[in-house]
């Protein structure tokens, strides 16, 4: 089925649409990276990790590294799969480096 509309240009010309052609496009699915507690790792390593990782500033870190602290996990970013894939990696392997067990995973929004 054709929808006939007429151009906004004044010049008469008319825009056929099939409705067949178009595709419903969604939206890509995001990911949450989460920081997972746990009784080792400083807390002043966590809000570190949040600054360089993440660009946040010091006092959105120091907020997700209480609410890691006292709720057990802190959502520290949406983003794409690959995005929160890559900034898991960087957090689990700079703990890993500097010897703490802190833990990062990411999980679909």
């Amino acid at each position: 089925m054709a929808d006939k509309k007429k151009g906004g240009d004044g010049g008469g010309v008319d825009t056929i649409i099939r409705n067949e052609d178009k595709e419903d496009i969604k939206r890509p699915k995001k990911y949450k990276v989460v920081l997972h507690n746990d009784d080792f790792t400083p807390m002043n390593f966590v809000a570190l990790l949040l600054k360089l990782v993440f660009n946040m500033s010091d006092e959105k870190a120091w907020g997700i590294t209480l609410n890691v602290h006292e709720k057990g996990r802190g959502i520290a970013g949406v983003y794409s799969k690959e995005v929160a894939e890559t900034k898991c990696y960087k957090v689990n392997e700079t703990a890993k480096a500097y010897g703490h067990p802190l833990k990062s995973t990411f999980e679909e929004e």
